[in-house]
């Protein structure tokens, strides 16, 4: 019995479908077109990944990171992560090892299918992977990522670079992304920006001092948020 499946299942509560349908856009032409809700928050599904990912090994996380419903596959995501974080602290004693991990989830990009998914999942694994290995993988998914997903797993897994202390990689791949037509994709690059520039504000000015200009306005204005107000709006009004 996948005991993740049956316990996300149980904790379906439909008053919540439609409001979770309409956040993560659901409706025809929209990026979460199609998705399917069994109307469970984040809190609870952490619950129950908290009591589950001992329990399960791939062939668990393949169905339920295959499943049509959202949360369903977050719990999947979520689990690999603690499975993954818990590898890398008694290496071999859950039976998985990271780069086992690793490439489960780089196998399964296509149901990594909405901003939620990414970002829950990608820096916490992917990016604590690539800490001392060659990143170019995260530049060969910003580039030529076939999805939106992939793109932006690309820029959101330098979250752990930054959080020690590296930043040039969040900055090189900015630029990879700098004129990408998606406004998830602006989203993503001025957040990663904007907590860049929480450790070296002259970094991010130097990088926004000639590019503030071209830039989409949503990923100048994360990038800028934490600015003081005079010069956010210096930079918004284009410097």
């Amino acid at each position: 019995m996948n005991v993740l499946l049956q316990e996300m299942l149980s904790h379906a509560d439909p008053s919540q479908v439609a409001g979770l349908s309409r956040f993560f856009k659901t409706g025809p032409g929209q990026y979460g077109e199609g998705d399917k809700f069994l109307g469970i928050k984040v809190p609870v599904t952490r619950d129950v990944v908290k009591s589950c990912w001992s329990k399960v090994g791939f062939p668990e996380l393949e169905e339920c990171v295959t499943s049509g419903y959202h949360e369903v596959r977050l719990a999947a995501l979520l689990a690999l992560v603690q499975i993954f974080t818990k590898a890398g602290r008694t290496p071999g004693r859950y039976g998985i090892t990271r780069r086992e991990c690793v490439d489960f989830y780089l196998s399964h990009t296509a149901y990594i299918n909405n901003w939620d998914l990414v970002d829950l999942s990608c820096y916490p694994l992917l990016g604590v992977w690539l800490l001392d290995k060659d990143r170019t993988l995260l530049y060969d998914l910003a580039r030529d990522g076939k999805t939106i997903w992939e793109q932006r797993i690309g820029i959101v897994s330098t979250m752990t670079f930054i959080r020690h202390g590296e930043l040039d990689d969040t900055f090189a791949i900015a630029d990879i992304l700098l004129h990408h037509p998606h406004d998830l994709i602006h989203k993503a690059v001025g957040w990663l920006l904007r907590e860049a520039g929480k450790r070296d504000k002259a970094a991010l000015e130097a990088f926004l001092y000639t590019r503030a200009a071209s830039m989409p306005r949503t990923m100048l204005r994360y990038a800028v948020e934490k600015f003081p107000e005079a010069e956010r709006l210096a930079y918004l009004h284009r410097i």
